[in-house]
């Protein structure tokens, strides 16, 4: 189980509650610090102003009421998006926030917080330059901080600019050189969905010395042996499913 200022850690809040609450809002992860989650996800993007902004699609209209591409808008326009109505009327007056308003809101109630860089473009620093300009600005406790990406070059400037901060590397099917990549950035920890993972993976991994986080998990049963393979906490939509013993 992952060690953190807030205790041992099983669950962490995937974009907040996402089962519960419209993901990526701040009513998200009020809903989690509720329900008595310690620690959340959350995804940062780059607006086409420069604007970081936390959301997780790059097309807007399935989380608002807009259309188009979330890179192409600026932050004047997304600010005027309904961003809960989608999920229930009660969420009707939601926004995008920026990431500043959310790591402001997280540290309020007290959470940690997995911050997933989301970039698929090759100019990545554009969004890295900012994402760490914010976090030493607004980020009191490096120790309640991971940022984790898909994009490995995201994760390297960030060890390059930040070592302070854990790192950790996203995969959907790990592949054959994941320990020359976490190797390369110094990680923490190694993220990936729960079911590419193998009994022999998993003891791979941890041999190496590696925090093992799955996601996206909504059945316990589902990852009921991956626990005695060495997985340390999942990502869950709905913390709600598991027992407040696997809570921590």
């Amino acid at each position: 189980m992952l060690l953190t200022p807030q205790g041992e850690i099983r669950l962490i809040g995937h974009r907040g509650a996402a089962a519960l609450a419209p993901e990526n809002t701040l009513a998200s992860f009020r809903m989690a610090a509720s329900l008595g989650i310690r620690w959340v996800e959350m995804d940062v993007s780059l607006l086409a102003d420069g604007a970081c902004v936390i959301f997780h699609d790059d097309e807007l209209q399935r989380c608002t009421n807009g259309q188009g591409q979330l890179a192409q808008s600026s932050l004047e326009q997304v600010r005027r998006l309904d961003a809960g109505s989608w999920f229930a009327p009660q969420f009707a007056d939601e926004r995008i926030p920026t990431l500043v308003e959310a790591l402001r809101e997280i540290q309020r109630l007290g959470l940690g917080l997995n911050l997933e860089i989301k970039h698929e473009g090759e100019d990545v620093e554009a969004l890295v330059t900012p994402v760490l300009a914010t976090l030493q600005q607004e980020w009191r406790d490096a120790d309640s901080l991971l940022l984790s990406s898909f994009n490995h070059q995201a994760l390297r400037l960030c060890h390059q600019r930040a070592h302070h901060y854990r790192r950790g590397q996203l995969y959907e099917a790990i592949p054959e050189n994941w320990r020359d990549h976490l190797r390369a950035i110094e990680a923490y920890s190694l993220h990936c969905d729960w079911q590419s993972l193998t009994p022999q993976l998993a003891a791979a991994i941890k041999d190496e010395g590696y925090q093992l986080l799955c996601y996206t998990v909504n059945d316990p049963l589902s990852v009921a042996s991956h626990w005695a393979w060495g997985m340390d906490a999942v990502f869950t939509d709905d913390p709600r499913v598991f027992s407040g013993k696997t809570c921590g």
